[in-house]
């Protein structure tokens, strides 16, 4: 990425909308008969093949960092104008959309990508970012399949999402831990190996965007995502309150956390699999009472983990996965993402179309990205350098944020096996907190969206719990209007009425 000496916004055209080729097909990624030696390499592997994901590359760890040119401690951004879309949409005139690196100082040469999106509504909506999981997966896989501004199309242009969570928020979708996406460095120690270094990376990177984008510093700030980010979002948010206790930087006014289909408390929740899927017809009685025997030691070792870290937590990794293998064995082709539906082989879905549009060569220019970066999707090298933080508990810094009021959203569709709407409320009912019985006592209402029942909702003090009728793993593509109205409601406090 080529930057001035100082840091103008550029103003140019923004390509993606502009090119018209042949309709999405499937990924041709190389067959090959070799399985990787390791779990988390065969998982990984199966994560990008069950998306139609075919990344170039492992990673982006590039041999000679001559592909951006950092600017001390400031964001270097782009702004981004959309000429043309293929349906009518708010004039992009009045909309500030960048794209953007930012080089971190706590890094040997990591450079942090994202793209920010300005609120349709109004510039003191809130702030939100968003982060995917995996771990390893783009954020933008969500932006253009779930909840940014705008959808891929067939051809590969863009129409506007009705449901884009900048209807109501400045939007943050960010490329980490570093070797995701367009997130790279030149250093592969800069890939992170557990929640500190994700959350220190993190951290920096929205003091730099908070300098660069002053405007925006007395908004409320909320973060938000899914899967993995189960694990990331309790680290950010604890990082950040911590800070704003210290009086360190800028402060960033957080109020809230939202966590969807996420992983957050193996130990509790890796024992609901076989719960799950008995209650989902998914598995019979002697097959589930099988699989169960498989419990103990997953818990046993996952309580190792946490008390010894290192090896301990590897071991639980391949304890704990014994059981979701179990209970795939049994399903067959099932998707796993959302259990109404099959898989053909390893494909679940096709998200095919943001690699092919994103590694364009044109795209690339306009989002100042060098030609000779590729866009990694997914990075097997980073989810399997997060292996020993996979059984880490992140649900212990939670409890400091409810008694500080930031108010923390857990929510689920239920029709998810590998981050079930079970294991999820499991955890949130045994955390230990002040509010921890009267929450236990609430009532269950319902989640009403247009008249019509689309969850329901367990809420006390700053904890509340939603689970969302007819959705998997990602809500906000399934249930793209009760997902905005849910993101809505929440930040306005409003979410039980």
């Amino acid at each position: 990425m080529e930057a001035a000496s100082s840091i103008p916004k550029i103003h140019l055209s923004f390509l993606f909308l502009l090119f018209i080729i042949s309709p999405i097909s499937s990924a041709t990624c190389p067959s090959t008969n070799k399985l990787p030696s390791s779990l988390s390499a065969r998982q990984a592997q199966k994560l990008v093949r069950s998306l139609n994901l075919c990344p170039k590359r492992s990673t982006n760890i590039v041999l000679t960092d001559h592909v951006f040119v950092p600017q001390g401690d400031r964001i270097v951004e782009k702004q981004l104008k959309f000429p043309k879309l293929v349906a009518p949409g708010p004039s992009v005139q009045d909309l500030g959309h960048h794209a953007g690196y930012y080089s971190l100082p706590q890094s040997k040469a990591a450079r942090m990508f994202y793209f920010f999106f300005e609120s349709r509504n109004k510039k003191t909506d809130p702030v939100v970012i968003w982060l995917t999981g995996g771990p390893g997966c783009s954020s933008s896989l969500a932006l253009f399949y779930e909840n940014g501004p705008f959808q891929i199309t067939q051809n590969l242009s863009l129409s506007w999402n009705d449901y884009g969570w900048d209807k109501v928020s400045n939007i943050l979708f960010v490329d980490q831990p570093i070797g995701t996406g367009f997130s790279y460095s030149s250093d592969k120690t800069d890939i992170p190996h557990n929640e500190e270094g994700v959350s220190n990376a993190l951290y920096d990177f929205l003091q730099a965007f908070f300098k660069e984008h002053p405007q925006f510093q007395k908004n409320d700030f909320y973060v938000t995502g899914e899967s993995y980010a189960g694990h990331y979002l309790p680290a950010l948010a604890s990082r950040l309150h911590q800070a704003n206790k210290a009086n360190e930087g800028i402060h960033i006014n957080l109020k809230g956390m939202a966590i969807g289909n996420g992983l957050t408390n193996p130990e509790i929740q890796y024992p609901a699999y076989p719960d799950f899927a008995l209650e989902r017809g998914l598995i019979q009685k002697d097959e589930y009472n099988s699989i169960k025997q498989l419990v103990p030691s997953c818990v046993q070792s996952a309580q190792a983990c946490g008390k010894e870290g290192g090896d301990a937590c590897l071991s639980s990794f391949s304890n704990c996965n014994a059981i979701f293998g179990q209970i795939l064995s049994v399903t067959g082709d099932i998707n796993y993402y959302d259990v109404r539906k099959q898989c053909k082989g390893d494909l679940c879905y096709d998200f095919s179309g943001v690699e092919r549009l994103l590694n364009k060569k044109e795209v690339k220019e306009a989002v100042g990205v060098s030609e000779e970066l590729d866009f990694v999707s997914c990075s097997t090298v980073v989810y399997e350098a997060m292996e020993g933080d996979w059984m880490r508990n992140m649900e212990e810094v939670i409890p400091a944020l409810l008694e500080e009021g930031i108010k923390v959203l857990v929510y689920a569709g239920e029709e998810d096996l590998i981050c079930n709407w079970l294991g999820n409320w499991r955890w949130v009912h045994a955390m230990e907190w002040s509010g921890q019985k009267l929450f236990g006592a609430s009532p269950n209402v319902s989640f009403v969206v247009d008249g019509k029942e689309a969850g329901t909702l367990k809420t006390h003090a700053a904890l509340s719990f939603l689970k969302l009728r007819e959705a998997g793993h990602m809500v906000p593509m399934d249930q793209p209007k009760a997902a905005l109205q849910m993101l809505t409601r929440w930040m306005q406090s409003k979410l039980s009425i």
